[in-house]
């Protein structure tokens, strides 16, 4: 083999070693990228799923029941009301219990609506507790600067694709119970990444009899509204 044509395999050589190298880190590299966006998208997704539930449990607070659509939730995020419990003065301050037990004596069908208008008339020795109503929009999610109710429609990274609800009322040990559940499936969370680590993903979740994907509550089997990552 004359000096040139050595130079020339020597060069081929070492280019299919860059290359075989090149393809053994990428195939190492590939999982461990496509898991670290999966992790990112999964915590997007996870508050999405929790905002919903926060919704649906006030929903179920105020009406009894959960909803199916999340267009309902979003109509009760913006006009509906909800109740709350005000507590005015501690039962551990002896003397304003007793004012107060002076006062519901002296008038017996009183009110907490009353005693709140004559705690505001400038009685401050009661100890009582009030129920209101209150603006769902004015009560919950006020922390969150950039929180946007109409996002709660959709899969984040799915160009749109709308989030799986049902609500349903199933007898539990011969007692009604109002159930929900929200999920958002792999194949649509992870859209735009690999699509066979995808199909792998999916195929160890059925292997381990777990959803493909993620989920908050169940119409199947009560949970108490727990998130299948929780």
């Amino acid at each position: 083999m004359n000096k040139s044509v050595k130079t020339l395999v020597e060069v081929a050589l070492l280019i299919i070693s860059v290359l075989l190298a090149w393809l053994i880190v990428r195939s190492i590299m590939k999982p461990v990228e496509f898991n670290k966006q999966k992790d990112y998208r999964e915590t997007v997704a996870i508050q999405r799923l929790k905002d919903i539930r926060t919704l649906q449990v006030a929903y179920k607070s105020a009406n009894g029941k959960y909803v199916s659509t999340v267009d309902s939730l979003i109509n009760f995020y913006e006009s509906g009301k909800m109740s709350i419990v005000m507590q005015v003065g501690s039962m551990d301050d002896s003397l304003a219990v007793a004012h107060t037990e002076a006062v519901k004596k002296a008038n017996r069908k009183i009110t907490g609506a009353e005693l709140y208008k004559m705690y505001l008339a400038g009685d401050n020795n009661l100890v009582f507790s009030v129920e209101s109503k209150i603006p769902v929009k004015d009560t919950l999610f006020r922390s969150r600067e950039n929180f946007c109710v109409d996002s709660l429609k959709t899969i984040p990274f799915s160009n749109g694709i709308p989030v799986i609800m049902e609500s349903a009322v199933k007898m539990v040990s011969g007692v009604p119970v109002p159930l929900f559940e929200a999920k958002m499936p792999y194949k649509a969370l992870l859209r735009g990444m690999d699509n066979q680590l995808r199909i792998n993903l999916d195929a160890q979740r059925r292997d381990q009899n777990r959803y493909e994907g993620l989920q908050v509550g169940s119409i199947t089997a009560p949970n108490n509204n727990a998130g299948n990552w929780e």
